[in-house]
């Protein structure tokens, strides 16, 4: 914000803030002067047009919004997007459908399995095959462990830009148990790039029933806590309840779907209503509310997370033994692929098997990895279930190695457009608790 002369005023020679007009409204230069003589130039129909950012108020990335206050009162807020944009999408373009898993990951970076799920499922719906059953349920596991970790993070953050700075240790603590569970599972912490095309990258690690339990164990000791810490404290009750309403109606006209959508009383999950990866074989429950305001937000979530470890317990149940990637060379990338000990990139024990079975296999896996596999021409389009709501994947391939179009449904992004409705009339400290509620990671508007 520029700074505009200011003037005397009175002969006290006390100064004034000058105001001009902009794209956004009437901005007024602030830099000083009498706070009473101030109040008189402002008051009135006077309204003021603040940025809020670009910053990182609960967003997991930056935004930038855009406040017209009336006092305390917000009258208007617009979001401003564009910040952390990395042209993901365009970028699929030119590599192969494999290898777009490894840019697609990085869009909700809190929830990078279900946007490797839901661009593969789509990938094998044109490919025509069946993932096997073994590394669907190896998908579920992974999606609800994701899902518990992103539900922390909204917990960490949203206590902390609220001043709650013990909800903020204790989300954070628990949150690097699931990611040290993840990258026992997978090799990473996160953007994995473990879900494929045709089942994940590499079957389960030795120990893996011991290690769930044990962290389903750590969470059934810890989840009271948070009940105690939030559910009843009469400030955090006082900064959420009634606070960024927005109800059934509303939601659906703008195309909410997820937490803010279960919390204004539709159960609306994709799990349930169209099931995908075998969920229909889970038992557990979809969370409500009828409150619609920040507060029942926060308690669904947290329902939500008691959910997610019924299903992970089902799924070490039901883990059934077999292959974990389809038995088609041509779409298995690579190969019988045996990752390395830090997660990236072959073992060396796997080089030379390929290296010295016959020129034949090694001249396969160098073509199947540099220029991929041919996907039938079509398009699909392929939901899933995020933390945020619904998240989908529409690919579009002309028949050739690599996909002709990627475009991803970010829930962050159609979420987001609930903002001003949640914010306008409120209170400007309100508005940190509204976005924190909404949970939005740019990476995913910004795609």
């Amino acid at each position: 914000m520029t700074t505009e002369p200011l003037t005397g005023n009175g002969a006290a020679g006390a100064t004034r803030a000058e105001s001009r007009e902009t794209t956004e409204g009437r901005i007024f230069t602030v830099t000083g002067g009498d706070w009473d003589e101030f109040l008189d130039e402002t008051g009135g129909e006077e309204r003021v047009v603040i940025n809020l950012g670009p910053q990182h108020p609960s967003t997991h990335g930056v935004l930038r919004l855009v406040l017209e206050l009336e006092g305390e009162t917000v009258t208007k807020a617009r979001s401003v997007i564009g910040y952390l944009h990395t042209g993901i999408e365009k970028n699929t373009e030119y590599r192969t459908w494999t290898q777009g898993v490894t840019f697609l990951t990085r869009m909700d970076y809190l929830a990078p399995l279900y946007n490797e799920a839901a661009y593969c499922m789509g990938v094998e719906k044109l490919l025509g095959i069946e993932v096997p059953k073994r590394a669907e349920t190896f998908r579920v596991m992974l999606m609800e462990l994701n899902r518990i970790s992103s539900h922390l993070v909204f917990l960490a953050t949203g206590a902390m830009e609220l001043g709650a700075t013990t909800g903020m240790t204790y989300g954070f603590r628990d949150r690097e148990e699931v990611l040290h569970l993840l990258e026992f599972l997978t090799g990473l912490r996160m953007n994995h790039a473990f879900i494929r095309p045709g089942g994940v990258a590499q079957d389960l690690p030795g120990g893996w029933q011991d290690k769930v339990k044990a962290f389903i164990k750590v969470m059934d000791e810890r989840l009271p806590g948070y009940e105690k810490l939030f559910t009843g404290q009469p400030i955090w009750k006082q900064r959420l309840k009634d606070v960024g309403y927005l109800p059934l109606d509303g939601a659906l006209q703008l195309g909410v779907t997820g937490p803010l959508l279960r919390a204004a009383g539709l159960a609306w999950d994709l799990r349930k209503v169209e099931p995908y990866c075998g969920y229909e074989e889970f038992d557990f429950e979809v969370p409500t509310s009828t409150d619609g305001d920040c507060y029942a937000r926060f308690l669904l979530r947290l329902r939500e997370i008691y959910e997610s470890l019924k299903i992970i317990r089902q799924c070490i149940d039901k883990m059934e033994s077999g292959p974990h990637m389809v038995d088609d060379p041509k779409i298995a990338w690579p190969a019988k692929l045996s990752i390395g000990p830090d997660g990236m990139g072959n073992s060396l024990d796997h080089v030379r098997k390929i290296m010295g079975q016959s020129m034949e296999s090694l001249i396969h896996h160098f073509k199947l990895v540099t220029e991929g596999f041919d996907v039938p021409p079509g398009q699909a389009y392929s939901p899933v279930e995020s933390p945020r709501g619904e998240l989908a994947a529409h690919v579009v391939s002309d028949g050739g190695t690599r996909p002709l179009r990627a475009h991803v449904r970010d829930p962050s992004f159609v979420n987001l457009q609930a903002m001003p409705a949640m914010c306008e009339g409120g209170l400007v400290a309100d508005v940190i608790a509204a976005v924190a509620s909404i949970d939005p990671v740019m990476g995913g508007v910004d795609r």
